[in-house]
């Protein structure tokens, strides 16, 4: 294999993970910041009302359409008539920080490391309803010593993967031909296939979180891949897998 100018990674399980998530500590966490609340709703009857109305997006999300997180509270939230002292940038940090703080998957800070000592040029594209600059923040939180030229979040282009045209917004904000550049992620449709139909080197990674004590299991076959690609189930088979590359 030929080394890469950059590798491209995906974002939720591949270079972070949001450990014990739970979607009802959001609705509690915006309480204290309820201006008005015409129909006294709880956050009880506020988190049944947002999973009803996630479940109705979560249709469009599989053809491929992203719903942005300001959006979407706008949406819900209004509805209910509920006004908020605080802008939705605000709030969604708080949201998504009270649902989990998230944690990094195991090797990536030496993994990106390697990276950055050999030249190799990174970047992210995350199929995420959360916005880009909240994405932004939280791997720049927890991975504070990485080098990503640009993070992409599908919630801020209206597209998810596997459509090619998020790889190639890639590809054209890196300078860079397809065929110099590699993908990571761990699902098969959107970041397998997704890259290899952009002409981008895929990295299918199967790697656990210290939760799943090594015990995770792919729920993809791997076998319908009728295509050159590379399996790895941790970070340092990457790094081997470079070492191995030719210039």
């Amino acid at each position: 294999m030929k080394k890469p100018e950059m590798i491209l990674f995906d974002y939720g399980h591949t270079l972070l993970y949001e450990p014990d998530f739970d979607a009802r500590r959001c609705e509690e966490a915006v309480l204290p910041y309820i201006i008005e609340n015409p129909q006294q709703v709880t956050a009880e009857q506020i988190f049944v009302h947002t999973q009803k109305l996630f479940e109705e997006f979560g249709k469009y999300r599989k053809q491929g359409i992203e719903i942005h997180e300001w959006q979407f509270m706008r949406l819900a939230y209004e509805y209910l008539g509920i006004k908020f002292s605080i802008p939705y940038d605000e709030l969604e940090e708080i949201e998504w920080n009270a649902a989990s703080k998230g944690a990094v998957m195991p090797g990536v800070p030496e993994m990106l490391d390697y990276l950055k000592k050999n030249k190799i040029r990174s970047a992210v594209i995350s199929n995420i309803g959360w916005s880009g600059k909240a994405l932004t923040k939280r791997i720049s939180r927890l991975l504070p010593e990485n080098s990503f030229e640009f993070i992409i979040a599908s919630s801020e282009y209206a597209i998810r993967k596997p459509n090619k045209m998020i790889f190639e917004i890639a590809l054209r904000k890196a300078g860079l031909s397809a065929d110099q550049v590699w993908y990571c992620g761990d699902r098969i449709a959107a970041d397998v296939k997704g890259s290899h139909n952009a002409g981008i080197f895929p990295v299918y990674y199967t790697g656990s979180t210290p939760e799943e004590k090594n015990s995770f299991v792919s729920q993809e076959n791997d076998k319908e891949i009728n295509f050159d690609y590379l399996h790895i189930s941790d970070w340092n088979e990457l790094i081997k897998a470079l070492k191995q590359c030719t210039e």
